[in-house]
């Protein structure tokens, strides 16, 4: 047998840049919407206040996050792990509902990449503009154009990552340092990387961000089903298209084979091949079809938003049992979320034994254990305290210290002796403290512990 030829040409082909046209309907004027409003959200939101202090603010250095109302501690972070899996069940109810709508219209790749290339579309020109800039020669009018763009995009990045940095410093205070020039290395460092990856993703990456690197992409089929929303070519209504059809003498269908669904596509795809899974779903190339079906005469929906089913049999059916059950576990997470954050007393107290020493016979024959109280404060005002601490039996035990006074989103550390008789301290008990508001009877938090004494 003969070896095969060798196969020429090179193993590795670069990544064709693409020149998305821009797009305009319905649906593009619905995802400008969305990231006006998202982008409005995300550079605003650090300088709203909330009684006196940023509304949000993640404050590193005093382990405290401030969310209007709301200050989580260290403590708390349950909350966010079940706040994590309720945006996780969200993402999975409406992706098994409507498609990739998160992708399309709502992720920060997205919403960025939108702004981003409005910026370049206004400083090169549209799609054939930009084709025949980066063709031609270095003129002073190329450089000049290349130059107001990357501008631009350094400027409103920057932007981007000094907000990031917002988020975690006061946006005053950040701002009397940006303007000071005396901006600290961390948040410096911060801010120049956050703009970098920025420019970068949504200047440069763009389309392989979403191809390559997000993960979502991958794993969307496992939560899609027939009746799934999708953006599709109907094939049975478009084809044969008019250049084909011309080779064969068959009638042609609608599609006219413009290509343009393919140019306003911002990942370069042609949807006529079927769904794959670069498609983001933010329908430019339903808009683009449908403005030239208007122009030649033929009903809106050659590509259009659909689902499997009804594309094959012509009905839809909305209610099913993946959806029913993704929207059962979203409603029951979402609950108990819901309760969580209602119910979160506003004290928090952890107590650690004193491990050093099991315990101490006083001179009277008393017996003492030491504890170390850590009381957190997780109210907007200073509140003071009662201390108690019980045994099994209900009997109170003797400490050394009673009040304690902690101050508005603090943390106070007390050590605190416990005693009790040495006829009544024998082996390990079971005791409880208990904290409680002076002038504020509704505040009450309890942790078991252990009293140890003389052995039996």
């Amino acid at each position: 047998m003969k070896n095969p030829p060798p196969i020429e040409g090179a193993l590795y082909a670069s990544e064709a840049k693409i020149y998305a046209r821009a797009a305009s309907g319905r649906y593009a004027s619905l995802r400008r919407y969305a990231a006006v409003a998202l982008l409005a959200i995300y550079y605003l939101l650090p300088w709203l206040q909330w009684d006196g202090r940023p509304a949000v603010l993640l404050d590193l250095p005093s382990r405290r996050f401030h969310l209007l109302s709301v200050t989580l501690f260290p403590q708390d972070l349950f909350l966010l792990a079940v706040l994590l899996v309720v945006a996780a069940m969200t993402l999975f109810l409406f992706t098994t509902l409507a498609g990739r709508l998160w992708c399309g219209y709502a992720c920060p790749q997205t919403v960025w990449t939108e702004a981003f290339m409005w910026m370049e579309r206004l400083a090169e020109g549209e799609r054939h503009q930009r084709q025949k800039l980066d063709q031609g020669r270095w003129t002073a009018k190329k450089i000049a154009r290349k130059s107001a763009k990357h501008a631009m995009w350094a400027g409103f990045a920057l932007l981007t990552g000094l907000t990031f940095v917002a988020y975690f410093i006061p946006a005053r205070e950040l701002l009397h340092q940006v303007v000071q020039g005396s901006l600290a290395g961390w948040p410096l460092f911060w801010a120049l990387f956050y703009g970098f990856a920025t420019w970068g993703n949504a200047g440069f990456m763009r389309e392989q961000v979403c191809k390559y690197m997000c993960p979502y992409a991958r794993f969307q089929s496992a939560m899609f089903d027939r009746d799934t929303l999708i953006v599709a070519y109907d094939e049975r209504r478009g084809e044969p298209r008019k250049t084909g059809a011309r080779l064969t003498d068959r009638p042609a269908g609608d599609c006219i084979d413009c290509t343009l669904c393919v140019q306003v596509c911002p990942t370069g795809i042609d949807i006529r091949k079927g769904l794959q899974y670069e498609c983001i779903a933010c329908a430019a190339c339903v808009d683009a079809c449908d403005s030239v079906m208007d122009r030649v005469g033929k009903p809106r929906g050659l590509v259009r938003y659909t689902s499997e089913r009804h594309t094959q049999t012509g009905t839809a059916r909305v209610l099913r049992p993946r959806l029913m059950g993704y929207a059962l576990v979203w409603a029951l997470v979402l609950a108990g979320f819901s309760s969580l954050l209602l119910t979160r007393s506003p004290l928090g107290l952890d107590v650690l034994r004193d491990r050093r020493q099991l315990y101490r016979e006083l001179a009277d024959g008393r017996i003492a254990n030491l504890y170390t109280l850590k009381i957190a404060n997780k109210s907007d005002d200073a509140v003071d305290l009662h201390i108690e601490a019980l045994r099994a039996d209900g009997q109170l035990l003797e400490l050394s210290e009673t009040q304690v006074r902690v101050a508005a989103s603090s943390t106070e550390s007390l050590v605190v002796g416990a005693l009790l008789p040495a006829q009544q301290a024998r082996g390990v008990q079971k005791i409880r403290f208990v904290l409680s508001g002076v002038n504020a009877p509704e505040l009450r938090q309890t942790h078991d512990a252990s009293f140890i004494g003389a052995s039996q």
